[in-house]
């Protein structure tokens, strides 16, 4: 038996985590939604789809385009009475000061090709010019992570430049850089080195809501957000591509998971169409979810074939005890009384599977499903809400990936 153990500076750094409730933090992905995060893309989105591939994107697509699919959606959440705060307006509300902070953290002039340059004379420039930023520019450096390449010349003022950037360009994702345990939210550290930024810009907006993060992954742990799901009594939480042991052990050392059984979803496909567990997997209610038909049809030696770990504890407890290994993921659902929707191929390519529920039996999804997933998702008494989302999900998420569930209340038993 493997056992993980809690180290007493974690406990003592989070001794906050106990008050699980108080903030109305998920239990359950079932409950109903009152709060949310996003992020509306805008200008850093340009560099990514002028080279999807190395974006992390699957197809180019429009900015503006994005932009107003991105605004309707949240116009839809609204409408189901869900406060939807976004990293602008939070950004907009932080301190100058702090934003000038973090706009010298991501502004870089590089001096590399000019002979006996004067390091201190240019950071005393890149310190002038960001002192005289409005907020609106600081927050353009923030999102493009500029870089200024600089050469000397005998032309003009003796200078020149090549501009680079490092935008920021899938942190409309914002279920990636944070989970939202019972316990608390979660900083996570990113699988890939360009996506890195974008959860000290999360962090800050947790800040700016008056919460403050009960961890953060450290070291060689990697933890994304769409690898995570509550569901009342147990963490699901998906162990491959983007999140690794090591990360998961790390939340269960800080005790931070709130759960006294967490179930560690194996995935061994490692595909980027499947990149995180909500890309395959998602729960409707307490005895209904999804599960792509691939998944659900696969046979032990596949690469589609999914297992389970489960961590397990008595009530009370601080310790985590690998009780089961390799159990066929079906077969634990199946087991825990879910009902599966299976999610065929043509669906699937449509991010089907990635849908947000907002209520229980309520989900709001990309439009253009076909006529059976339809009739599947009403035979099983739920509502859907279908989303139009045909440029946002060229970048390889849709509805559940674009939002952080800050908060949820029970609905019902």
């Amino acid at each position: 038996m493997k056992r993980i153990f809690l180290s007493l500076a974690l406990l003592l750094s989070l001794c906050n985590v106990m008050q699980a409730q108080e903030a109305g933090y998920p239990r359950a992905e079932w409950d109903k939604a009152t709060a949310i995060l996003m992020h509306t893309p805008g200008q850093e989105l340009f560099d990514g789809v002028i080279h999807p591939s190395a974006g992390l994107f699957e197809n180019y697509f429009d900015v503006d385009k994005a932009a107003a699919e991105h605004r309707g959606y949240i116009s839809s959440l609204e409408k189901n009475g869900i406060k939807v705060y976004t990293v602008e307006q939070l950004l907009n509300e932080a301190p100058i000061e702090k934003l000038r902070v973090y706009a010298m953290n991501a502004l870089n002039y590089d001096v590399s090709n000019i002979p006996n340059a004067n390091l201190v004379e240019n950071n005393n420039y890149r310190l002038q010019v960001i002192g005289e930023m409005s907020r609106a520019d600081l927050i353009r450096c923030i999102l493009l992570q500029p870089t200024v390449t600089l050469y000397s010349t005998d032309n003009n003022t003796g200078v020149e430049a090549v501009y680079t950037h490092q935008p920021l360009m899938n942190l409309y994702f914002t279920r990636d850089q944070s989970i939202t345990t019972p316990r608390g939210h979660i900083i996570c550290q990113m699988n890939s080195t360009q996506r890195a930024p974008e959860t000290a810009i999360i962090a800050l907006c947790y800040e700016q809501l008056g919460v403050k993060p009960i961890l953060e992954i450290v070291n060689e742990g990697r933890l994304e957000g769409g690898d995570y799901i509550t569901a009342g009594d147990v963490s699901f939480i998906g162990c491959g591509m983007r999140t690794n042991i090591e990360a998961i052990e790390q939340i269960m050392h800080a005790d931070a998971f709130g759960h006294d059984t967490i179930v560690v979803v194996n995935d061994h496909k490692w595909w980027q169409m499947q990149m995180h567990l909500d890309t395959y997997f998602n729960i409707i209610d307490k005895d209904l979810c999804t599960l792509v038909e691939s998944r659900y049809n696969a046979k032990e030696g596949d690469p589609e074939w999914v297992t389970v770990d489960l961590y397990t504890r008595k009530p009370g407890e601080k310790e985590y005890t690998l009780t089961q290994q390799d159990v066929p993921f079906v077969q634990y659902l199946k087991d825990n009384g879910y009902t599966i929707i299976p999610i065929k191929l043509e669906d699937e390519l449509h991010y089907a599977n990635n849908y947000l529920t907002i209520a229980p039996r309520h989900i709001m999804a990309v439009a253009g499903q076909s006529a059976e997933l339809q009739e599947n998702l009403a035979r099983h008494g739920v509502k859907v809400e279908w989303i139009p989302l045909e440029s946002l999900i060229d970048g390889y998420g849709a509805a559940h990936c674009m939002t952080q569930v800050l908060s949820r209340i029970p609905v019902g038993k």
